[in-house]
């Protein structure tokens, strides 16, 4: 008999997990993925990344508001195994207690670090320089299962959130298609998480995207790449909003207030503590984006010698 698989996922992260299942020797006979929400400016509704790859590959989608709403559908398939990724609810005890080899999770931290949300934003804030993706039991409690299997990824030094994620969405495929086998069989390990080391990272807040250029350069330059390419840091000068889309950094010796716009050499440059952050794209209020050096040829002049709140 072929493994009967239900998959539960939502973003972006999410469609290489289905991907991966749909190429393995099982048989997906459903995903469920959150409600459709109103997205962009025109608040149209679109279908979530996953709901739109499995439509794209024939399967049956559900999106339930409360996923125990299709306890009793989920009952009748006979399954042997949940596979969730990045879905953004928590599963009911009846639910977890369906499939013959339980729920697995893939998530996108080194367990029990990092549990939460948005590991990937909070590994690039915190200056970590390395990651992974840990392969789990799912329990009820977030991210808080036992661990079947992990993978390391390295954090380079520019990494953004958005690199950081391509890396780990592909690591995280392969690492459930070694285990699933395993999985299936009932020969995966359980490895309880060491309690004393978690740490969390939960979604990013509205008021996470402010920017102070008043700190040490590293730290600024972090907080740039670890709100890269979503949702876009930003920082205020003159009392309006200036949008990080990308930078880099340079560590000199800077003799101006932190926070002080310094002029143009291949981006806008902004005076840090120890060094320089080099803006490269960018979005000014009320404006479309940019290049630093389209910016600075308007209304970026301007700004020579202001400083950042």
């Amino acid at each position: 008999m072929v493994p009967r698989v239900v998959f539960m996922g939502t973003p972006d992260f999410a469609v290489s997990i289905l991907e991966t299942l749909i190429s393995c020797s099982v048989n997906v006979v459903g995903v469920i993925s959150q409600p459709d929400r109103p997205v962009g400016r025109k608040h149209e509704f679109k279908p979530t990344p996953v709901k739109a790859f499995a439509i794209e590959h024939g399967l049956t989608v559900h999106q339930p508001e409360k996923v125990s709403s299709i306890t009793e559908i989920l009952a009748e398939l006979n399954l042997d195994l949940i596979v969730t990724c990045a879905y953004g609810q928590f599963i009911p005890d009846k639910i977890l207690q369906l499939p013959k080899h339980g729920v697995v999770n893939v998530h996108a931290s080194l367990l029990p670090m990092y549990r939460g949300g948005a590991p990937i934003h909070t590994v690039i804030l915190n200056g970590e320089t390395e990651t992974g993706v840990t392969l789990m039991r799912t329990i009820k409690k977030m991210d808080a299962g036992d661990m079947i299997a992990a993978i390391k990824v390295v954090i380079e030094a520019d990494d953004t959130v958005g690199t950081l994620h391509d890396k780990l969405k592909v690591a995280g495929a392969g690492l459930l298609k070694e285990w699933l086998p395993a999985i299936l069989d009932g020969r995966a390990p359980s490895v309880p998480q060491d309690e004393t080391k978690v740490s969390f990272a939960p979604n990013i807040q509205p008021e996470q995207e402010f920017i102070s250029m008043k700190r040490d350069i590293q730290i600024v330059y972090n907080h740039v790449r670890g709100l890269s390419p979503w949702p876009i840091g930003y920082g205020v000068i003159n009392g309006k909003k200036l949008k990080l889309i990308s930078a880099s950094m340079r560590r000199v010796e800077v003799n101006e207030e932190p926070g002080t716009v310094l002029g143009y050499d291949g981006g806008l440059l902004i005076a840090c503590q120890n060094g320089i952050l080099v803006v490269t794209q960018c979005q000014w209020e009320g404006k479309g984006r940019m290049s630093a050096e389209e910016f600075y040829r308007g209304i970026g002049k301007t700004l020579v010698k202001e400083v950042f709140e």
